[in-house]
């Protein structure tokens, strides 16, 4: 295949070029999106509700409209799904990502529409590429295939529509991908890509794969990690540059990275590859790393979604020019598929302010506050990946939840670790991330001085394929799936427990 990265280059580095001008001016950008967003959805049943044909600006905007969660709209989007139009979003939408659940269990279902899809998800993808190309101009990407994973239309939602499709976000982009970047893709076979059962998929993407041109793989890092061994293993190969010697960068998100980088390194040439972090969510594309170090990333501010953020001490959602460096919000969108002023349960830190960068601190609910702690998604992450690094070992997924104070019993945090490769002695390991977690979070730190609030980290170590056993049981085993890191109760854990204790 030939090499069209030099033909292709100009383009994608005057995007990047557009994008840092936005991103320069970043009030002026994001109140010519929300007034556009206003502009186009003034027909609709939302529009009409909140007046937005005479909205002045953003802040007649975020006094008018509430902020509303995803049980608050969910009978307009059902309104949506069988087939009504101009409700939260004008025309017809045939398209929603099937989301993880809320907290009663049901699914949610946010919708794709047409212009979300051109404004932000394509729009958002484009901007991968042209930081990728602006960071590294001797990369040869445009030369061979992308190696995508996705999931599939699989759907526990019955009795829609037939024109109607409901899925994960990149089976939906798999199928609208316009078509000379398909031609690009691999698995070159649509039906491959979207395969439900991830055990026939698996062997099909391998198959797929192993003598292709691969130059980059997208995807969440512990699922394409389980798709990378198994090339290895159909191979005979240890680095997968030796399977794809023009393999050079890994588009991935989903997930903190730090715990697996270890690991992608151990297959790969560290030489040759490259790595960007992107915040891709069923909601839209939001931002994506502009640097070549790892931590941060450029908010995108003109791809159809207008942003505020949350503080975390109650205290009233402030826009995305009014945030302050160093302080962790929760996200609020309003953008073109429809969501306004909806809380996406995600929470972000601000890296910079100008331009406005940002990284995942983790959920608004997957945390865990069980004694006062507050220990949060990132504190985790990094308290694990430094334990990794001190200890020798390599973890591939964990989960963590509370164990609550009884009788004369402290309470104390219970971690379920699927090591790759274990530590020497369990509870040393135990020990070691103990002191992390404490160097990590002041607040966990207070609670476990001197063991009078708060007992250790107690670690068990579950066997291989545990939560992909837990997930293939919840009907989740997949591409996009993923174990939640911290919960701040119990009903994730047991039944994880359960099914060891039953091995």
């Amino acid at each position: 295949m030939l090499n069209f990265t030099p033909l292709c280059r100009p383009f994608f580095v005057a995007r990047a070029k557009t994008l840092g001008h936005h991103a320069d001016d970043l009030e002026q950008t994001q109140r010519n999106v929300l007034r556009s967003l206003l502009h186009d959805a003034r027909s609709t049943e939302i529009g009409r509700r909140y007046s937005f044909a005479t909205m002045t600006g953003a802040e007649h905007f975020c006094s008018r409209v509430p902020v509303r969660t995803y049980e608050d709209i969910r009978p307009d989007v059902m309104r949506m799904v069988a087939g009504e139009k101009d409700v939260l979003w004008r025309g017809r939408c045939r398209r929603f990502a099937q989301s993880s659940g809320t907290s009663d269990g049901r699914s949610k279902y946010v919708p794709v529409t047409d212009d979300s899809l051109r404004l932000n998800h394509f729009s958002g993808s484009a901007d991968c590429v042209a930081e990728y190309l602006r960071l590294y101009p001797e990369s040869k990407l445009i030369g061979g295939r992308s190696f995508i994973l996705g999931g599939s239309f699989a759907t526990e939602l019955k009795n829609h529509p037939a024109d109607v499709k409901i899925g994960d976000l990149s089976a939906h982009l798999i199928e609208r991908m316009p078509g000379a970047t398909s031609r690009l893709r691999i698995p070159a076979n649509r039906d491959v890509a979207l395969l439900s059962d991830w055990h026939e998929k698996l062997p099909a993407l391998v198959n797929a794969s192993l003598r292709a041109d691969v130059r980059s793989i997208s995807g969440v890092p512990s699922w394409f990690l389980t798709v990378l061994r198994e090339v290895l293993k159909a191979a005979g190969a240890e680095s997968i540059h030796d399977v794809w010697p023009n393999l050079e960068v890994f588009f991935h998100g989903g997930i903190n990275f730090t715990p697996y980088r270890d690991q992608y390194e151990a297959i790969t040439d560290p030489g040759r590859m490259h790595y960007l972090e992107t915040y891709n969510a069923s909601e839209g594309f939001f931002a994506v790393q502009d640097r070549r170090s790892p931590g941060a990333m450029l908010l995108i501010p003109d791809a159809g979604v207008f942003y505020e953020f949350d503080p975390l001490d109650g205290s009233e959602p402030v826009k995305a020019w009014e945030v302050e460096a160093g302080k962790v919000y929760a996200m609020i969108i309003s953008a073109a598929n429809g969501l306004w002023r909806y809380p996406l349960g995600d929470t972000v830190r601000i890296e910079s302010t100008a331009p406005l960068r940002i990284s995942i601190a983790g959920r608004t609910k997957l945390y865990i506050n069980a004694f006062g702690e507050e220990l949060m998604v990132h504190n985790s992450d990094a308290a694990l990946a430094a334990t990794c690094t001190a200890m020798g070992c390599k973890v591939s997924d964990y989960t963590a939840a509370p164990v609550y104070t009884a009788g004369s019993k402290r309470g104390r945090h219970q971690w379920l670790v699927e090591f790759d490769e274990p530590p020497a002695d369990t509870n040393r390991f135990a020990a070691e991330l103990d002191r992390r977690l404490c160097a990590e979070n002041s607040d966990y730190a207070a609670k476990r001085a001197g063991s009078i609030f708060l007992d250790p980290v107690e670690v068990i170590a579950v066997p291989r394929g545990t939560f992909a056993q837990w997930l293939e049981s919840t009907g989740k085993l997949g591409g996009q799936r993923k174990v939640p890191r911290l919960c701040p109760d119990r009903h994730i854990v047991e039944p994880i427990l359960r099914s060891v204790s039953a091995f």
